[in-house]
């Protein structure tokens, strides 16, 4: 964890989960803590996006803490925290997810989250989380907080040793996009392109773009295919 907060004021929460059960179960949890309040909820981010900006047209209040899933249809968790972080910045969102992968926490933090829990959190620490992250602060999972810590201290293999420009690379090759498309979104030559593919797989010792695709889903980098 970094940083610590204590509310005294009543904190505004709206919940953003695409299982109806776990998103009933999280409005239901928070709605029994005194110092928090329920005000909304949204089955993917793509309509928690559209609820605040319609909220905000209105005049209505904000909620001061989101709690976001990371992989949902429509508009994923990291897509919709940068979206909400970036129009609504006094909105906080933290990351309520089944997956712990460090690129994936990398991609929320980027993003703009304000903390990252695993599922399997203690209820007591999703407070803790929605407390700090109203206060300014951000809150780890205690075991995501080891894991960055060791990832940042382990050598750099495997995707810490690519550059954020080849991370960029491998994203886009998994996506499917060729050295011509690749080019064309990066605006450079295709060559360099080219070069930077073959880095990419270089330096993590594959074969192959599918082999390099499959590095990604599992990494994280991208969602699997549905």
């Amino acid at each position: 964890m970094i940083g610590e907060a204590t509310a005294t004021e009543v904190i505004r929460v709206m919940v953003v989960d695409d299982h109806a059960i776990v998103r009933r179960g999280l409005l239901a949890y928070v709605d029994t803590v005194p110092t928090l309040e329920v005000v909304g909820e949204a089955a993917d981010g793509q309509q928690a996006v559209a609820q605040l900006r319609q909220w905000q047209t209105l005049g209505e209040p904000l909620p001061d803490v989101v709690l976001m899933d990371l992989q949902m249809p429509k508009m994923g968790g990291v897509e919709a925290t940068e979206a909400i972080t970036r129009a609504h910045p006094e909105v906080k969102v933290v990351v309520l997810s089944s997956f712990g992968e460090a690129e994936r926490v990398h991609a929320a933090l980027a993003a703009g989250a304000a903390g990252y829990l695993l599922k399997d959190a203690d209820p007591d620490e999703v407070v803790t989380a929605i407390r700090v992250a109203a206060d300014g602060e951000v809150h780890l999972d205690s075991a995501v907080a080891r894991q960055l810590t060791r990832r940042m201290a382990a050598p750099h293999v495997g995707l810490n040793a690519l550059t954020a420009r080849e991370r960029e690379i491998l994203t886009l090759v998994a996506q499917g996009n060729s050295n011509r498309d690749i080019a064309g979104r990066l605006a450079i030559s295709e060559r360099t392109a080219r070069t930077h593919v073959s880095n990419v797989l270089t330096k993590l010792q594959l074969s192959s773009r599918t082999q390099a695709a499959l590095l990604a889903i599992r990494e994280g980098l991208i969602p699997p295919p549905a």
